[in-house]
């Protein structure tokens, strides 16, 4: 009971610190404007620098990568155009249509974006994630080779036990014999979402990036799986495209079912795409908005401040832990739907379905 009782009193504690910290913070801006439509799109879209915490001016500095119309190629940090500034004729546009993008200007003073291969909080993010997947997965590979027959013990333990779910009660269920053939790609494919994932929801360095909530990486990832898919695709798939068993009236003169066929399986990857996307963006948004409510309510008055400041507190706690389930879920979604799509694709003839019964009977025994 004394145990409760101290956590209940070190979380009273902690909430009327953020009370009186934000009651502080504005009482000390009332004359700065707080644009709550600028700082989210800022954390949520990509920049050039990466935010330091607790600090709106600070940012740690990532390379420039560009080249001009004259061919010329400059690399320098990001913090010598961070705040206005002009370096070798390059700068951030404030406004306009390459607003927050590095341009410049040619001899008659227009503006053009020039060539931009830049290191960007998303690029850097993906290389970060890239290191984290190989440091906590290569030595679990090293492990398993040296102890075959081992028990593994903590944080191995733990991973393979999620492997043994998502290998045994998922992609072997759906693609059976195809399942070592293809498991490499999926498993793959559902850490990697899992780890940005939780990674956009720390706000400290080397975390905070929304990769996740950027279309281009999620468009990325469904192209992955929508060459796999195809690219894999026995003739039997094919032919259920291009001819499949329908009446002939429905296939020719007019291609009537190949168009819906193609049409199908062109927007599946479309549909990875944009549920991904649209999920996380939504709950990283729904939790600046809560956060920006504790800036916007201080304007009305300490008391009131005070009081929005806890609901919102409350709010933004319940929503991040609802965010790492969606993290999860996201991940095992998109998984999920992966192999369902790939085991489309590898429809076989009536021969050779019941060979592939006979082999996975094999495997069991």
């Amino acid at each position: 009971m004394k145990k409760y009782m101290f956590h209940r009193i070190a979380l009273l504690f902690a909430l009327f610190l953020v009370c009186t910290t934000a009651v502080q913070a504005a009482e000390e801006s009332e004359e700065a404007s707080f644009n709550a439509k600028e700082i989210i799109f800022e954390h949520v879209l990509d920049n050039y620098g990466w935010e330091v915490p607790f600090s709106h001016s600070h940012r740690i500095s990532l390379p420039i990568i560009v080249r001009d119309k004259d061919g010329d190629w400059s690399v320098f940090g990001s913090h010598r155009i961070m705040h206005g500034e002009t370096y070798k004729g390059f700068y951030i546009a404030p406004d306009g249509d390459f607003k927050g993008k590095v341009v410049a200007r040619d001899e008659a003073g227009n503006e053009y974006r020039p060539l931009d291969l830049s290191i960007t909080k998303n690029v850097a993010a993906l290389f970060i994630t890239a290191i984290l997947l190989c440091v906590c997965f290569i030595p679990m590979a090293r492990w398993y080779r040296k102890h075959p027959n081992g028990a593994p013990r903590k944080w191995f333990g733990f991973m393979e036990l999620v492997f043994d779910m998502l290998y045994n009660d998922l992609i072997k269920p759906v693609l059976g014999v195809d399942a070592r053939r293809y498991s490499p790609y999926l498993l793959t494919v559902f850490f990697f979402i899992f780890f940005i994932n939780i990674l956009g929801l720390m706000v400290i360095f080397p975390a905070g990036a929304n990769l996740s909530g950027n279309i281009s990486i999620t468009m990325v990832l469904a192209l992955f799986t929508f060459l796999v898919v195809n690219l894999t695709g026995t003739k039997h798939y094919w032919k259920d495209i291009f001819w499949p068993e329908v009446p002939m009236w429905m296939k020719c003169p007019v291609p009537l079912m190949p168009v819906i066929e193609v049409f199908g399986a062109l927007t599946k990857p479309v549909a990875l795409m944009i549920r991904l996307f649209a999920n996380m963006l939504g709950g990283h948004l729904i939790v600046l908005v809560l956060i920006s409510l504790i800036f916007i309510f201080g304007s009305m008055g300490a008391a009131v401040l005070t009081g929005t400041t806890v609901i919102s507190v409350f709010f933004s706690l319940f929503m991040m832990l609802l965010d790492v389930l969606i993290s999860f879920i996201q991940a095992y979604v998109f998984t999920i739907l992966s192999t369902i799509f790939i085991s489309l694709a590898r429809v076989r003839g009536e021969a050779s379905h019941e060979q592939n019964q006979i082999q996975e009977k094999n495997e069991i025994v």
